[in-house]
């Protein structure tokens, strides 16, 4: 199917976006990655006013460490959070999370502000973001402001976006020597979307003490989803096959995930617990893992 008329236009400064949208209305839709966008418009579920192309927008490029975060520009792409050295060092479940995502060629195009925005429920990125703590930049013509990942992500494809705004940046507090980061998910083949998948961050002591820890879902529910209860049976306690038992447990009472193509709420709720355990049994001690 052919793409509908529309309008392009591209800007290479935010001021020039925002004139641009006034000038496009409404119906006109941002184009960075494209890599959902473009295939909205081939099956003609999208069909906007007009495109408006903002990958020459320097200021929504690049990544550096401010005082205690790791900023990551919107443009961004997810073959870049795979390689770049800060990503690797500062925020490594970004760097674990992008190889899974999709395939190569749309790797190299698709960004982490496309992601974000877009808000599928089945996506690494705002997992990701989500349990990394991370704040979400956001800008318009009126100035920026900034949202908790956690808040962000208001339900199936919504966030908290308003007409005339966009995300120009992920800000994420630097990993520490006691973070334990990591992602899991279980896809029917590589690069498919994730039946189900896991991204875990965990603050552990020396002792083997957990002092903090998130664990956000996603693919089995309308968004990323935290498991309150199952994290807060971790926090406290030493990470032990006994401790992870509990939080597979109290799944329960975090998770009710709806059927979908590959299989009903008891199928998704199975891999939630396996994907749990594969995620934590690694940070185990190592007397532990040997068990």
């Amino acid at each position: 199917m052919k793409w509908p008329a529309m309008g392009y236009a591209r800007v290479d400064s935010l001021d020039g976006l925002w004139r641009a949208l006034d000038a496009a209305g409404p119906e006109a839709q941002i184009l960075a990655g494209g890599q959902s966008l473009l295939a909205t418009l081939s099956f003609r579920l999208s069909e906007p006013s007009g495109l408006i192309d903002i990958t020459r927008i320097a200021s929504l490029k690049g990544i550096g460490v401010t005082e205690a975060a790791l900023r990551i520009g919107a443009l961004t792409r997810h073959a870049d959070l795979a390689r770049d050295p800060l990503v690797a060092r500062h925020a490594p479940l970004l760097a674990q999370a992008a190889p899974l995502i999709a395939h190569p060629a749309i790797r190299n195009r698709g960004t982490i502000g496309g992601s974000l925005a877009l808000a599928d429920p089945a996506a690494e990125l705002p997992a990701c973001v989500v349990a990394l703590g991370a704040t979400i930049v956001l800008a318009s013509r009126s100035g920026e402001r900034r949202v908790a990942a956690s808040d962000f992500f208001k339900g199936l494809f919504t966030t908290d976006l308003e007409p005339g705004e966009i995300v120009v940046a992920v800000e994420v507090p630097v990993a520490t020597a006691a973070s334990r980061q990591t992602i899991v998910e279980v896809t029917r083949r590589s690069g498919d979307y994730a039946m189900a998948g896991l991204a875990a961050v965990l603050s552990i002591q020396a002792d083997g003490g957990v002092a903090d820890c998130r664990l956000v879902f996603f693919g089995v529910g309308s968004g990323a989803e935290i498991a309150q209860a199952a994290s807060a049976a971790l926090i406290g306690q030493q990470l032990s096959d006994a401790s992870i038992a509990a939080a597979k447990a109290a799944l329960a009472d975090d998770l009710d995930p709806p059927s979908d193509l590959h299989g009903g709420p008891e199928l998704k709720r199975h891999l939630a617990g396996v994907l749990l355990a594969r995620a934590l049994r690694p940070f185990l001690a190592r007397s532990e893992q040997a068990a």
